[in-house]
């Protein structure tokens, strides 16, 4: 039986593999620097050197709209996914003769939790695998809403093993956001800082990874104390 015999709406743009296995929505998440990003950009070469098709997306890049970056210097052009339906975005790709084979979603926590559902149903649908790269919790602590869907959503989910490290030396867990010095405790679920800085008083708003103990305890480290600087709001 012909893929065309088995289901006359399949897309061969789309290098679709119904008849073959399926696509899959996998999730890779950690805090900030463990290596998301990085890691996206060698999911899409591995992909790419073995005759595959796909797309790059981001959004909130620290490099700007249009471009997904590391802290690492590695970057690549990549489409940002602000207000699109990303169903659409597909196929229309698909549309003009471009295969898509899978898609790589870096910051996938900051995309809406309509295009959380949108890349499933690219999944289910149409046999596009799906790679999300992401934040799993925001400086509250809190799950960000897209993050928990591909929590909920997700065929796999895997922690990012690059092992970030609180100023204690013990393992970072969660990101902190420092505003003029002082660790926030409210506020926008998303503010883009300076997320490069090394020390409390480099930016006026900038985040920090921090293992529970000093999250929770709104200690940012000696060299904040010796300053001044630190502070709870």
């Amino acid at each position: 039986m012909t893929p065309t015999d088995a289901d006359p709406t399949v897309c061969f743009a789309a290098g679709d593999s119904r008849t073959r296995r399926g696509g899959r929505l996998k999730f890779f998440y950690g805090p900030m620097d463990c290596g998301k990003s990085t890691l996206a950009l060698q999911m899409d070469y591995n992909h790419a050197r073995q005759g595959r098709h796909g797309m790059v997306l981001t959004t909130i890049d620290r490099a700007g709209p249009g471009r997904l970056s590391t802290r690492i210097g590695l970057g690549k052009d990549a489409v940002d996914v602000a207000g699109l339906d990303l169903r659409t975005l597909v196929r229309d790709r698909w549309a003009r003769g471009i295969r898509v084979d899978y898609l790589i979603c870096d910051e996938a926590s900051f995309y809406t939790v309509e295009q959380i559902e949108q890349l499933a149903d690219l999944v289910d649908n149409s046999d596009v695998d799906v790679y999300a790269f992401g934040l799993a919790t925001d400086f509250r602590t809190c799950l960000f809403p897209a993050a928990q869907r591909l929590f909920e959503l997700a065929d796999e989910v895997t922690k990012v093993q690059v092992e970030v490290l609180c100023w204690c030396g013990r393992s970072g867990t969660l990101n902190a956001r420092v505003v003029d010095g002082a660790i926030a405790r409210e506020g926008d679920q998303v503010v883009i800082g300076d997320t490069t800085a090394d020390d409390v008083v480099a930016a006026d708003v900038h985040y920090q990874v921090l293992c529970r103990r000093h999250h929770r305890a709104g200690d940012l480290g000696p060299a904040a104390r010796a300053g001044g600087q630190l502070r709870l709001v």
